[in-house]
């Protein structure tokens, strides 16, 4: 591919020139396009030396930013070494099918930068002694992540299950004495039932319960629970 100059400052004189195209300079510039078409380097050299600062302007009055339109300018004149050959110089001038190309490029960018997400970066740099800062431990939430939420849906469900595969009298006793931390006396009292009875349905469903835990791989982590309500109690 043909080199691509850097643009130098005293181009936009030709700016100026090139506002008011002579027939002369029409056609010589229709006959750089043509022998840029056949890849001939000297010719594009020439013409990009004749008209870059001219498309330039044409590319600044879409988009603003200097660095922005200056790469363009260069994606431009890539475009013109591939696509030379289809100039036709008898439906358009050179200028007016170079400015054409300038204008559809410079168009293209700015849709594409509209469409296009903006991303701001969370990291402060630090100081000389310091290491970069990430701002959104600033805003670190205390809420369960959705991995612990989801093992605690799981869990809740375990639970539920096995519960429900007690009896009403070692599920009555359970809750009263698991999830209200009543004494066994205590539970025997609210539910007018004899200490004995009690005792028993607390025993039993406890071990129901934990054998029941035990086989969906959670009876380790509610050992220690069910032990505590196992225990002696008056």
């Amino acid at each position: 591919m043909a080199t691509v100059w850097p643009l130098e400052s005293a181009d936009f004189d030709e700016d100026h020139r090139m506002a008011a195209t002579s027939p002369e300079r029409a056609q010589e510039l229709a006959d750089l396009l043509a022998r840029t078409g056949l890849g001939d380097r000297t010719a594009f050299s020439t013409l990009y030396q004749r008209t870059s600062a001219h498309l330039l302007g044409v590319i600044l009055r879409i988009q603003r930013q200097r660095d922005l339109a200056e790469d363009l300018l260069q994606e431009v004149y890539v475009n013109v070494w591939r696509s030379a050959s289809g100039f036709d110089a008898s439906r358009a001038q050179a200028l007016t099918w170079l400015s054409s190309v300038a204008r559809n490029r410079a168009i293209d960018s700015l849709r594409r930068r509209q469409t296009q997400p903006e991303t701001i970066s969370t990291h402060r740099p630090g100081r000389e002694d310091e290491e970069d800062h990430d701002m959104l431990q600033d805003f670190v939430s205390d809420d369960p992540d959705p991995q612990t939420l989801f093992s605690n849906a799981v869990e809740a469900r375990a639970v539920r299950v096995c519960m429900d595969a007690l009896s009403a009298d070692q599920k009555q006793s359970l809750a009263l004495a698991f999830y209200q931390g009543l004494s066994h006396a205590e539970v025997a009292d609210q539910m007018a039932q004899p200490l004995g009875s009690v005792k028993s349905w607390v025993r039993r469903g406890l071990l129901a319960l934990r054998t029941c835990l035990e086989r969906t791989g959670l009876g380790r982590d509610f050992g220690p629970a069910i032990a505590t309500v196992h225990g002696p109690q008056g």
